[in-house]
């Protein structure tokens, strides 16, 4: 069945079940969003979840790492590990769509080719070759053909950019962000990254309506969790035009979503707070609020990141790593000829969310 441009014609999108969740899904984005800017440094969460997300959208393609894989990765230490720096990629590509759509104030295809070619740190672009398939990983049977030809597939896009961009339909934008994620993933543009390229749009979405401030809120582990769902409703929409119980499962996956990154924030917020008090209590002469920030801006530190965020010297920088160490604040390990030093107890804590 070829694919319908947007907007879809007869789809009922205000079914009572549909507003119902709606409404629900709201509320709880609301929260998140208030909530949000109770945190000192906003960076420090948006870090953190950036990273939970890169790694949970990462795994449903199956490229799987640690935690700890990934941020010695980020420290650019000369850390060597492949799905790692895959994940880091991806984070990379989360923040040049949320700069460039800050800066743009609409999302365009030239945008989305940047994080695919972000993600897949290559020039391919959009697919040129017609044959792509979408094939059942079992039987090899071809469950879905995208559009083929490169003018169909630019065609296609432009519609979708319009759609994303267009405020006067009178369609709620999350309902929007579930016929977005549909059709870009039906689409398929690209050789490779279709999957993660749309669940970065799907946050660039909602941060373009104003519905969140900053990369904060990702549906990858809700989908990573019901995958078989996922797949399932997809499906049931391809084949049956059953958009109802799509539209509900990404929106109670806005609401799931929505109330763990507020548990997030409340678990950062006492943690660090529980980290002040030990920090003031046995090194009261070196506390600083910069200092304390920067040991949870990225969870792996290195002395030339204390001199530039505290403003010191490298030996003073050295100093203050070191005596943190003693106490059991921190923790250090040798990669290469550098030396990293981790907060364990936040690695601990977004490990385990």
């Amino acid at each position: 069945m070829k694919l319908e441009m947007l907007p879809y014609k007869n789809v009922n999108l205000k079914t009572n079940k549909i507003l119902e969740q709606l409404t629900l899904s709201s509320r709880a984005l609301a929260e998140l969003k208030g909530y949000s800017n109770t945190i000192p440094n906003m960076h420090i969460l948006i870090n953190a979840v950036t990273i939970n997300e890169a790694k949970d959208s990462s795994a449903i393609e199956n490229i799987v790492t640690t935690h700890d894989d990934i941020y010695k990765v980020l420290t650019e230490s000369g850390y060597k590990e492949e799905n790692a720096k895959e994940v880091v990629d991806y984070r990379n590509a989360i923040w040049l769509g949320y700069e460039q759509i800050k800066k743009d104030g609409y999302i365009n295809t030239n945008t989305i080719v940047k994080i695919q070619g972000t993600i897949e740190h290559n020039n391919a672009g959009i697919r040129k070759l017609p044959g792509t398939e979408l094939k059942n990983s079992i039987t090899g049977e071809t469950i879905y053909t995208p559009p083929q030809s490169e003018q169909e597939i630019r065609s296609y896009l432009k519609n979708l950019e319009d759609f994303i961009n267009n405020n006067e339909d009178g369609i709620d934008p999350l309902i929007k962000v579930c016929l977005v994620h549909y059709q870009f993933e039906s689409i398929h543009p690209f050789y490779d990254g279709n999957g993660r390229t749309g669940r970065i749009l799907n946050i660039l979405y909602l941060v373009l309506n104003n519905l969140i401030d900053s990369p904060i809120l990702y549906l990858s582990k809700y989908i990573n969790r019901t995958k078989q769902e996922y797949y399932k409703l997809f499906n049931e929409v391809r084949n049956n035009n059953n958009f109802e119980d799509w539209i509900l499962y990404i929106l109670k996956g806005i609401e799931i979503t929505s109330k763990q990154t507020i548990i997030l924030i409340e678990e950062i917020q006492n943690e660090m707070k529980n980290y002040k008090e030990e920090f003031r209590n046995k090194l009261p002469k070196i506390y600083s609020k910069e200092l304390l920030e920067s040991l949870f801006f990225e969870v792996y530190t290195k002395i030339s990141y204390i001199e530039k965020a505290c403003n010191v010297t490298r030996l003073t920088a050295s100093s203050y790593l070191n005596q943190l160490e003693e106490v059991g604040l921190l923790e250090s390990e040798k990669i290469g000829r550098e030396r990293l030093y981790k907060n364990v107890r936040l690695i601990k804590l977004l490990s385990e969310n």
